[in-house]
């Protein structure tokens, strides 16, 4: 945008530096779009299947290899050991859309819900998903009401997907 220099005596008008845009966005190499650019629906379709893939992101859940016939949006978290089309992929998500297989990679914070085991995930330098606490036992003194209460707090967790279910 234009602004003029009140300091100056003739009150030029000065233009104000021109943004330059990489490829790609910042947080998930979103593809972005340059003037004259030819072909521009194929970096919107990318733009938007990935954001498909990220929105709200709930994986069938984690696996080495690719199915054999995936489902359009299908998505997967990609084991370490992955294989085939996901060979190098491992920690990866795996969307498939337009027939090919898209991958995004994690950054920190990133949440995924995995449907197998109906549990939130965290990516904290790696995946991280929450054990199944134990039931407290044993003590010197039984409190029932304390123990029903953790009973009450464990089963919130589990509900929300935030502990494993037994």
């Amino acid at each position: 945008m234009p602004y003029a220099c009140f300091n100056c005596p003739d009150r030029r008008i000065f233009m104000s530096d021109s943004i330059l845009f990489e490829n790609t966005s910042p947080r998930f190499a979103l593809p972005l779009l340059h003037v004259g650019q030819a072909q521009k629906e194929e970096f919107v379709n990318e733009a938007l299947s990935r954001c498909d893939l990220m929105l709200h992101c709930a994986v069938s859940g984690e696996r080495a290899d690719p199915p054999e016939h995936p489902e359009a949006g299908e998505t997967w978290l990609v084991a370490q050991d992955a294989t085939g089309a996901w060979t190098g992929r491992g920690g990866q998500l795996a969307g498939f859309h337009g027939g090919n297989w898209l991958f995004v990679e994690p950054r920190e914070g990133l949440r995924i819900f995995d449907l197998s085991t109906r549990q939130e995930r965290l990516f904290n330098i790696f995946w991280r998903k929450a054990a199944l606490p134990v039931e407290p036992l044993g003590g010197m003194t039984v409190d029932v009401q304390a123990r029903a209460a953790i009973g009450e707090l464990v089963a919130v967790l589990q509900a929300l997907g935030i502990a494993p279910s037994a």
